[in-house]
């Protein structure tokens, strides 16, 4: 017998959600994303470990939802990141329209899982009440400390500031297309957890930590017995690193590339200018700059050969929160060569060889990021523009600074 569309999406949806645990009390919707790429199971298992685990104790939440969900599902069966696109690289605005207007046998394989994925969040937005918490899981290929990424905005910063790892902003200024970008510019609070190295079980079990924190933090459970225990580990898999840090570099690579990663690099290891890192078509790739080494590439499949990183300082952070605050932002239109770049005044476009004073760390102090647009302009945007901050306003973390 054929299946209709609504019965094939209905059959891998039902597999693509790991739970679904609701409260009898109303509370906030806490989602989690495993496997998002096809070589990265620890978030499934770490997901699957913590249900189980609420399984024998009852499925007792305080109050709110958890929804665990799987990822790329045919990826994940192969144990490749990706088969035809990377899913986390085609959820901009423009693609996902692209994406919806094709019929399904027309799509790729990673444009069927953003269909079916994008009708599973819009029906959770639609079917739970907020706050919303998404958070999806990672692992990388090269060694790491445990760390969260995000989308630079006030609610994302301070939620993010009470897990006892790193936080690295402004990465969404280098990737085109990631689920959390998508989900960032409908409010909500997301963030990224990358937990360790692919195979490592470490990462499994950071994982788990992370989501039993998570769930303390969102008031979806009042406390648990290890809870104590997993704020250690954590602690100690980052090496008491709390610290905030930002991208300010990044190695692309064309689709079919030839780079190879040298042996022996880590993430969040400092390295001089001039230090060689790897070859690229047969020549060295060397530091053209001194910084931290951030997420170099040990696998067959990516776009990103390495980032770089640096520490933002204490300072930085809190002058932003109150220029944000203050909505300092709003008198850059009525700068020479700054104009809103459409009608819904959400993003700017900033014509360089006029307003040659403004750069990147002005942006990002008033809560702008941006992207080249062309050799003369930049389009930026800005996260707190659309930020359901009021959702987040009466939570423990939400406090000014």
């Amino acid at each position: 017998m054929i299946k209709t569309q609504r019965e094939e999406n209905k059959t891998a949806t039902g597999e693509r959600i790991l739970c679904r645990v609701t409260a009898d009390r109303p509370g906030p919707t806490v989602v989690f994303f495993g496997g998002i790429h096809g070589n990265e199971p620890a978030g499934v298992a770490a997901l699957t470990e913590v249900y189980e685990t609420l399984q024998r104790q009852g499925n007792v939440l305080e109050k709110g939802a958890l929804i665990g969900i799987r990822g790329n599902l045919p990826a994940l069966v192969q144990k490749e990141r990706f088969l035809d696109h990377d899913l986390n690289r085609i959820w901009s605005r423009s693609r996902l329209d692209s994406v919806l207007a094709k019929q399904d046998p027309e799509r790729s394989s990673e444009e069927k899982e953003l269909v079916l994925i994008y009708e599973l969040i819009q029906e959770l937005l639609e079917s739970h009440p907020p706050p919303f918490y998404f958070i999806d899981l990672h692992t990388t290929s090269s060694r790491t400390r445990p760390f969260i990424t995000i989308n630079d905005s006030i609610i994302n910063r301070y939620f993010s500031r009470i897990f006892p790892v790193p936080v690295i902003l402004g990465i969404e200024e280098y990737l085109e297309g990631p689920l959390l970008s998508y989900i960032n510019e409908l409010g909500y609070v997301a963030l990224g957890f990358e937990s360790g190295t692919h195979d490592d079980p470490v990462a499994i079990t950071n994982a788990v930590d992370f989501i039993w924190l998570t769930l303390v933090y969102t008031g979806l459970l009042p406390d648990y017995p290890g809870r104590e225990d997993s704020f250690k580990r954590l602690d100690r898999a980052s090496e008491s690193d709390h610290d905030f840090y930002e991208v300010f570099y990044r190695h692309e690579l064309p689709a079919s590339h030839s780079f190879r990663m040298n042996e022996g690099f880590w993430s969040f290891q400092p390295l001089p200018k001039g230090t060689v890192l790897g070859s690229e078509a047969g020549a060295p790739v060397a530091m053209q700059k001194k910084g931290i080494l951030f997420m170099p590439l040990y696998q067959k499949q990516g776009e990103e050969g390495f980032f770089l990183i640096r520490k933002t300082p204490a300072w930085a952070l809190k002058l932003s929160a109150k220029l944000r605050k203050w909505k300092t932002h709003e008198l850059l239109t009525r700068m020479p060569g700054v104009r809103w770049a459409d009608s819904g005044e959400d993003k700017l476009l900033v014509n360089l060889s006029v307003a040659r004073f403004l750069n990147r760390p002005i942006f990002h102090l008033l809560g702008y990021r941006s992207r080249q647009r062309d050799k003369t302009h930049l389009l930026i945007s800005n996260r707190e523009h659309k930020a359901k901050n009021d959702d987040y306003k009466n939570t423990f973390w939400f406090s000014e600074d």
